[in-house]
């Protein structure tokens, strides 16, 4: 077990890979979850203080354009300001809830190059101003292309990304189901490209090895969201395979890739289990706290409809400001993103794990 430390806040650089080896080591899993504007990432730094576990916040591009606010006239440019504000809020605040945090941008396909390209066009003026990276690393998802087209704009963006201390998370295979625009629920249950195949692996790892810091997202059976149990079959083994052909060509092992689990909800434990045993550092959490969240909120209303219906009681004169208040709401939806999170903590290993000190 590794005795390494991180200063409480965002991890960047150095401290990410510190990081992700002490997972990989420890045989746990870093929470990933995917948060909309500051309620959902405050709800995840409360979570992750009172279970002691370092956390990764991310953001889709539709979170991202939702956090600089859906009214703002050019939605492109919101996708990018957007994704900064969250950055900026992270820097300013993570370091008080004393937890180890890495900013993430999730899933950009081909469309969306543009989206990660503006982003770290911002992230390099930060680094110039300020000697740190702006985020932790960024995704790339081009597993609808073909391998050379990901693996090649995958090599072109890192050579920039390294250079301000930025790690690249990349997708190869396809995880199914879809998530803010990227992906497609059709055909789930019998699409061969849900698993990943180990030269793939190989390839990218040898291509990406020499330019800069990057994790896998590998498909084998995963799908975004929740789907009817035997729907999907999890084959976790694969990424055993695509880890031991690496170890064998390259003569660095036993886990050389730093391997991602998209799609995680619902999941079987033991399949998790056996993920993580295979190099697995980062799990995806979404659909999950999304539904907690609004399933607070939903109970809180329940509880109080009359205040989400009238100022004042038209029968009795009370006044109902202090539950109609955003911020009782509001609370409640965190609250239930806190609990939620705790249960993934549990699963994924890292709760009194966190290297903050």
């Amino acid at each position: 077990m590794t005795t390494a430390t991180l200063k409480p806040g965002v991890v960047t650089g150095a401290g990410y890979r510190t990081m992700v080896s002490a997972a990989k080591e420890g045989g746990y899993a870093i929470t990933a979850v995917n948060i909309v504007g500051t309620n959902s990432m405050n709800a995840v730094m409360e979570a992750a203080a009172q279970a002691g576990s370092d956390v990764i916040v991310q953001l889709s591009n539709g979170g991202a354009q939702f956090f600089a606010g859906q009214g703002m006239p050019d939605q492109d440019l919101a996708r990018v300001l957007g994704a900064v504000s969250a950055a900026q809020h992270a820097h300013l605040l993570a370091e008080h809830y004393g937890i180890a945090v890495a900013m993430h941008t999730d899933h950009a396909n081909r469309g969306l190059i543009p989206w990660v390209e503006g982003v770290i066009t911002q992230g390099e003026e930060h680094y110039a101003a300020t000697g740190r990276p702006l985020f932790t690393s960024h995704m790339l998802d081009l597993s609808e292309e073909t391998v050379e087209f990901n693996l090649g704009e995958s090599a072109r963006l890192l050579e920039r990304m390294a250079k301000i201390e930025v790690s690249l998370e990349i997708e190869l295979g396809v995880t199914g189901g879809e998530e803010d625009g990227v992906g497609s629920n059709e055909d789930i249950a019998n699409n061969p490209r849900l698993y990943s195949q180990p030269q793939d692996v190989l390839d990218a790892y040898e291509l990406l090895s020499p330019i800069g810091h990057f994790a896998i997202a590998a498909a084998f059976g995963n799908v975004h969201g929740v789907y009817k149990p035997g729907n999907v079959q999890l084959r976790p083994e694969i990424l055993g395979e695509a880890q031991a052909l690496v170890t064998s060509k390259t003569g660095n092992g036993p886990h050389p890739v730093n391997l991602v689990f998209h799609g995680g909800s619902g999941s079987e434990q033991d399949k998790i289990t056996e993920a993580l045993s295979h190099g697995v550092f980062k799990m995806n959490i979404d659909t999950d706290t999304q539904f907690a969240f609004a399933e607070a909120i939903g109970r809180y209303v329940d509880e109080h409809p009359r205040a989400f219906k009238y100022q004042v009681d038209p029968e009795d004169d009370q006044p109902y400001k202090s539950q109609y208040d955003p911020r009782k709401w509001l609370r409640a939806g965190e609250l239930g993103m806190v609990t939620r999170l705790q249960e993934s903590f549990d699963v994924l290993g890292s709760r009194g794990k966190s290297l903050a000190r």
